[in-house]
């Protein structure tokens, strides 16, 4: 059986068991692969990975059922394998855009079986292309004289929008093309440098130094987001072969010292990465050159638009205070939220906070009581939510019978680079007020109201979001978990 087969049959088994709880070592076994090999290869051909082809075709599906007369939200989400209609209902507003109480037949989104077709394209012509597929922007030759300083930077924000929806994919393309041993044979490197050195890299800087003069032009009038000018520096650093990753600096120093070590498939690996989806936000088993390229380049992008998106986002309630915290290692004690432990009930948070109210020495100065939600440190297309009740104690705080423990430390460790906790506890904490409804809307959201506004104020700021090893966030409840929560916790680095 040839690896197209193979292919072929896995998907026809997670067809065949959408409904059933279904690991990875059982759909390789089809494949005839192990575990791991036969991920890599999933993700090279399709493109996405064997999580989100799950995911995308259960919420496929999960639409479809809910249209049928006397279908049930709770019955749905545990049909197609979610633990509560809370987890579902966040996943199925994230693909279809609305959430299950709205499905419109006219609305969902149709995400289709999987087949293999093989076409065969390559050649100079094609990876030369590769140049002319970013959204560039020449702000030097743009006409705006007569346009106001707010409206020549609108016009800015709006390139940043479009960029932003798509140089994703197109550093995707180049992460292919990089992998691809048909397109580094000897008699290519040459022409490869001039792609990717001369090209790519080159306009980026370009563009940079025009985005640069553009913005400080406009500048005096205050209009401009200051991070802007950070994200920039950072990017030309990069571009330039100066890392602030310690991990990659050895092989980015190669490259830009002798372009013939791309001969070297590892190398490539290095530089390459992994690609990352269209919204470049997936998790990858490899960090490499290009990713961190799309991450500055993402970083540039938000920082012009995100503010004005957070402004837009706030409808019938405001952000209230919004700062950094830099807390001390602390220790979060509580108990998961899941179905039938009691905790989707006031008597049982009331219980659960009962018995921490009586461990008042540990208190560790950020008391309030918070529902945590963290992925164990992998990405959200890999690892579900876990949602956790519970509050933030002192540091090696005595765990009562029952409940579970999650450690956070003031800074990474050297050490400190594994998946998972301990968590940094450094957060950005945000408190709003207004309309409680609107506040915890998630229609028209990523995820919720609280959550977006945020995540994109920090995006807009320029602030490290750890994502996806020590990202973690929390629903915070100032008032107490019998009241709305109205502020919330976001993971940064700083």
């Amino acid at each position: 059986m040839n690896w197209i087969q193979c292919l072929s049959k896995s998907i026809q088994y997670i067809e065949e068991h959408l409904t059933d709880r279904i690991s990875i070592d059982e759909i390789s076994n089809q494949a005839y692969a192990s575990s791991s090999h036969f991920q890599l290869i999933f993700h090279l051909v399709f493109g996405l990975t064997v999580g989100e082809y799950i995911r995308n075709r259960r919420l496929t599906l999960a639409a479809l059922d809910l249209l049928k007369p006397g279908s049930k939200i709770i019955d749905v989400a545990m049909r197609y394998q979610y633990d509560t209609q809370e987890s579902f209902s966040k996943a199925f507003t994230r693909f279809h855009g609305f959430p299950p109480s709205k499905v419109q037949p006219d609305k969902i989104r149709i995400f289709h079986p999987l087949k293999i077709n093989i076409t065969i394209q390559g050649g100079f012509e094609m990876s030369r292309s590769l140049i002319d597929e970013f959204y560039w922007s020449d702000f030097k030759n743009q006409k705006d004289e007569l346009l106001s300083d707010i409206d020549k930077y609108q016009r800015i924000v709006n390139w940043a929008v479009k960029a932003r929806g798509h140089n994703p994919g197109v550093f995707d393309a180049l992460t292919e093309w990089i992998l691809d041993d048909s397109e580094w044979t000897d008699d290519k490197l040459a022409e490869n440098e001039q792609i990717l050195m001369q090209g790519i890299l080159a306009r980026f800087r370009s563009q940079n130094a025009q985005l640069r003069a553009y913005l400080n032009e406009i500048k005096p009038s205050g209009i401009v987001n200051k991070a802007v000018f950070n994200a920039l520096d950072r990017f030309d650093d990069e571009l330039s072969g100066k890392t602030i990753y310690d991990d990659l600096r050895d092989v980015i120093t190669k490259m830009f010292t002798d372009f013939s070590v791309m001969r070297d498939r590892k190398i490539r690996e290095q530089i390459a990465g992994g690609k990352t989806g269209p919204s470049g936000a997936d998790s990858v088993d490899v960090f490499g050159y290009i990713n961190l390229l799309k991450e500055c380049d993402a970083r540039v992008q938000w920082t012009l638009f995100m503010p004005d998106v957070v402004e837009k986002q706030q409808k019938g309630f405001k952000v209230e205070k919004f700062e950094y915290m830099k807390m001390p290692a602390m220790r979060f004690i509580g108990k998961e939220s899941s179905e039938g432990n009691g905790l989707d009930t006031v008597e049982g948070l009331k219980e659960l906070f009962s018995i921490l109210d009586t461990m008042s020495e540990y208190k560790s100065g950020f008391d309030y009581d918070v529902l945590l939600q963290h992925h164990y440190g992998r990405g959200v297309d890999v690892e579900r939510c876990h949602s956790f009740w519970g509050r933030f104690m002192k540091a090696d705080t005595p765990v009562p019978e029952g409940f579970v423990y999650f450690d956070f430390i003031p800074q990474r460790t050297e050490n400190n680079f594994v998946a998972g906790p301990p968590y940094i506890s450094q957060f950005a904490f945000a408190v709003f007020s207004g309309d409680m409804e609107a506040m915890h809307k998630s229609e028209g959201y990523d995820c919720d109201a609280m959550y977006d506004i945020t995540r994109n104020i920090i995006l807009g700021q320029d602030v490290n979001i750890p994502y996806p090893d020590k990202y973690w966030t929390a629903e915070v409840f100032p008032d107490g978990y019998d009241n709305y929560s109205t502020a919330y916790m976001f993971s940064v680095e700083m």
